[in-house]
């Protein structure tokens, strides 16, 4: 099963529901994942204890071959997002949960 942002809106404002709006909800989520995204692009880790640490790893460059032509292609160096979960969150996921 996929969640969405919507959905992710909805089961917060579901939980809080008297006191903060699904609007404000949403806006707290958006804010949330913006600020997430601007320290990554920034260069910077995120650390949430119990659940993982989100950081930028360095692709190098490297030729690659258009499987149609088999003509050599350059891909230029990038940053790529990457995330290792906590050890809370691996055993949570394991059979059976904690």
């Amino acid at each position: 099963m996929t969640i969405t942002k919507a959905d992710l809106v909805e089961t917060i404002s579901r939980q809080v529901a008297p006191n903060i709006t699904k609007r404000d909800v949403g806006r707290i989520v958006q804010m949330y994942l913006d600020e997430v995204c601007k320290t990554l692009q920034e260069g910077n880790r995120i650390e949430i204890r119990g659940f993982g640490v989100m950081s930028t790893k360095l692709r190098k460059p490297k030729v690659a071959r258009n499987p149609k032509t088999k003509d050599p292609v350059n891909i230029p160096p990038r940053r790529v997002p990457v995330f290792k979960a906590s050890r809370l969150l691996k055993a949570s996921l394991m059979i059976g949960g904690m």
